[in-house]
């Protein structure tokens, strides 16, 4: 299994928690070091794009996509958003392969901070635990193209 992770530079302390969580499940699974495939990308709309170029330029069984945008004062959270789990639903479909959604959607830094390795667990770790589940069915559903 090859899996692909695209990172967000923004809100760094919260992102690299995430890909931390999330290597270490890949790891724990059987996922070998050689076959992951890490790349940053400066925020969290830049993600579908990134992955996009991700999966042209490498084609892993699955891409989980890794941000944390964190709700300010204006509606710019809310455009972000909104256009990150859209991009990344429509790569979904544009590939028939899993891009996983590991993106934080908080009110708060303390929210981002307990869903990214503290009281609420690491959301990154539930993405690598979706993205190991989706190749699996695609692989059971999809045998010859997989």
């Amino acid at each position: 299994m090859t899996i692909g992770i695209v990172v967000s530079e923004w809100n760094p302390d919260i992102t690299k928690a995430l890909l931390k969580g999330a290597l270490n499940i890949l790891k724990k699974n059987g996922v070998l070091e050689k076959n992951i495939i890490v790349k940053y990308v400066p925020g969290s709309f830049e993600l579908p794009l990134g992955a996009q170029l991700l999966e042209e330029a490498h084609h892993p069984d699955a891409i989980i996509c890794l941000g944390c945008v964190i709700k300010g004062e204006t509606s710019h959270y809310d455009y972000i958003c909104s256009s990150v789990s859209n991009g990344i639903m429509q790569l979904n479909l544009k590939f028939s392969k899993p891009f996983i959604f590991g993106v934080l959607t908080c009110n708060t830094n303390q929210q981002a901070t307990d869903r990214a390795g503290g009281i609420m667990g690491n959301k990154g770790e539930e993405a690598a635990h979706t993205a190991i589940a989706m190749v699996l069915l695609k692989k059971e559903i999809l045998p010859k193209k997989s």
